[in-house]
């Protein structure tokens, strides 16, 4: 709840950004109408195709895996290795966005996983997309490529590895108590392969419906964007005869309202920071925004240390879909960029975005947040920099 001073403080806020607003400059007017560009844009091309499929993925998981099975393997006291190595590789099963992910993300803390995997599973999502990493090589050269896929699985586990330093005794402390919580499970009558196929029906839709267009129109990845549809109709299909043939009427209530419950928390918020994102940078290649493009290639040239961290955090506050960075930074790089900057930019840009740190603060809390993106805007600069000198 808001607190008296914050809400008068908020009302005047709005009352001076609504008297001081200079509609009659082009640049403003012509931003404030690219934010809802964007908007428009989010909401066709990733809501139903990204968001639905990871809300419903999320839901599930806070409904029929087991909470024991998350804190065993994930949680603060599970053996290292083996939950950060499967949060670490996962985005190169699961090719979402920075926002995607989100649902998937709140949907295993929330279930006890560690602060140390869950944070690792959520730069890795977004950040080791096989397509992505492979359109980098082929478009913006190998060494980029190589680059970009080797420090996305580094940084996924280094940010986890500090988190799980920093916070680990504050959050042994929550997954203690939801182990204390836990309640024996009513019988499902299901069995573990069933249970299995269910789950891997659900994460199959996610990566059909949400597969990127490739830059090529040949190859393996342009020949399954072109059928897509088919599978993913074939897969929906699939999932009602699941549902029909092994789940209960109460179960699919249940699982229902934890969908709703996770898309009233997330779907705000993202729209919210959208809107923000396309009023300040607007759409990828696209100078419509408050700040011109222009100025943004300019101070990504060269390599110093400032250029890369500024490129990281233009990168971490701007909003890429899938797979949209390459051609963007193709772009930028025609226009004078660093392939310092580039690195740095591509290592923290496909990971963060300000839809995607509202989001994170909603469920770690402003500190946890603040730490997770320094830690990337700072690896990922460091990164670009040492990069950078080497090529």
């Amino acid at each position: 709840m808001m607190k008296e001073w914050q809400k008068f403080l908020t009302i005047v806020v709005i009352f001076l950004f609504a008297y001081y607003m200079p509609l009659s400059n082009p640049r403003f007017t012509g931003a404030v109408l690219e934010s809802l560009y964007m908007l428009q844009d989010y909401a066709r091309l990733h809501v139903l195709t990204c968001l639905v499929p990871a809300f419903f993925i999320a839901g599930a998981i806070a409904n029929f895996i087991s909470q024991a099975a998350v804190i065993k393997y994930f949680g603060s006291d599970a053996k290292k290795w083996l939950s950060f190595a499967v949060a670490s590789i996962s985005g190169t099963i699961l090719a979402v966005c920075s926002c995607t992910v989100l649902p998937l993300f709140a949907g295993i803390y929330k279930r006890g996983a560690g602060i140390g995997p869950a944070t690792a599973f959520l730069y890795s999502g977004p950040a080791i997309n096989v397509l992505a990493i492979i359109m980098t090589a082929r478009i913006l050269g190998w060494k980029l490529g190589v680059a970009r896929a080797i420090g996305a699985v580094v940084f996924a586990v280094v940010i986890g590895l500090i988190m799980e330093l920093l916070y680990g005794r504050e959050d042994r402390e929550r997954t203690k108590k939801l182990n204390m919580n836990l309640t024996p499970g009513e019988e499902k009558g299901r069995k573990l392969y069933q249970e299995v196929i269910y789950f891997l029906n659900l994460v199959l839709i996610l990566i059909f419906a949400a597969w990127g267009k490739p830059a090529q129109p040949a190859g393996f990845f342009s020949t399954v964007y072109n059928v897509k549809w088919y599978i993913t109709s074939l897969l929906l299909i699939t999932l009602g005869g699941i549902l029909y043939t092994w789940f209960k009427k109460e179960e699919l209530v249940s699982w229902i309202e934890s969908t709703w419950s996770f898309a009233k928390q997330i779907m705000p918020l993202l729209f919210g920071g959208v809107l923000i994102a396309g009023f300040l940078m607007g759409r990828p290649n696209v100078d419509a925004g408050i700040i011109p493009a222009k100025y943004i290639a300019t101070i990504v040239g060269g390599n110093s240390i400032m250029a890369n961290f500024l490129a990281s955090i233009v990168g971490a506050f701007m909003y890429f879909a899938t797979l949209t960075e390459v051609p963007i930074l193709q772009g930028l790089l025609g226009s004078g960029m660093g392939h310092g900057p580039a690195l740095a930019l591509l290592l923290a840009g496909p990971a963060l975005s300000l839809p995607n740190m509202l989001v994170i603060n909603s469920v770690l809390g402003s500190k946890k947040t603040i730490t997770y993106v320094s830690l990337v805007v700072i690896m990922a600069t460091l990164t670009g920099y040492i990069f950078g000198a080497l090529v």
